[in-house]
């Protein structure tokens, strides 16, 4: 008998959001999720491992790529270009597995429309100054640079209406188990429009004119 098709998750969130320390306890608790490895044309750093982390290519070679059309999407990030792989994202869903994808609100609105059926989720600070303590605690920006992604994560977090749930990262378990609940079927109480979820977007967005 031919499986089930898997589901695609589509996990987004401003830096400083939590969103990938929320993405490596959920893969934990759920060992079957599929991760998808992106193509990069960065150079590999000395810990990173080719397919692990991830496909490290050529920049001729992610071109080619581009205009066979084998991205679900793709961006060019400063000096270096990144994509999802279409056919390894189809290959997984088609075995029946379910697949998560962590990548920037630009790119989850590519997968939108490369696949509208992907359940999307947005991760949300507490507050702002939440989301400031945990980008100063990397302890590897300046001030400036601190300041100028506290005010890219904040134009970011205007996106949260584009996707189908929202997780609010406060409590980093409650957090993870809302993440396991949503991939288990049971989104709706997590969907965007949820009421209480108003007073806090009042206090990470700026006003609007």
């Amino acid at each position: 008998m031919q499986p089930e098709q898997g589901r695609l998750f589509v996990v987004s969130a401003p830096s400083g959001a939590g969103k990938t320390s929320l993405v490596r306890a959920l893969m934990q608790r759920e060992p079957q999720l599929r991760f998808s490895i992106s193509y990069t044309t960065r150079r590999q750093r000395p810990a990173e491992v080719h397919g692990r982390d991830y496909f490290f290519v050529e920049r001729t070679e992610f071109d080619r790529m581009v205009t066979a059309g084998e991205f679900l999407e793709h961006a060019q990030v400063f000096d270096n270009c990144y994509g999802t792989s279409r056919p390894q994202v189809e290959q997984m869903l088609l075995a029946g597995q379910n697949v998560l994808l962590e990548i920037d609100w630009q790119g989850a609105q590519q997968i939108r429309r490369a696949m509208p059926q992907c359940h999307t989720i947005f991760i949300l600070p507490p507050s702002r100054a939440a989301l400031e303590q945990r980008l100063r605690a990397r302890g590897t920006d300046s001030d400036a640079v601190i300041e100028r992604r506290l005010r890219d994560s904040i134009a970011d977090m205007s996106r949260w209406v584009e996707f189908d749930s929202v997780v609010v990262n406060e409590d980093f378990e409650l957090a993870t188990s809302q993440l396991q609940q949503i991939l288990n079927g049971d989104a709706r109480p997590l969907r965007r429009e949820r009421p209480e979820l108003q007073g806090l977007l009042r206090t990470l967005l700026p006003p609007s004119d």
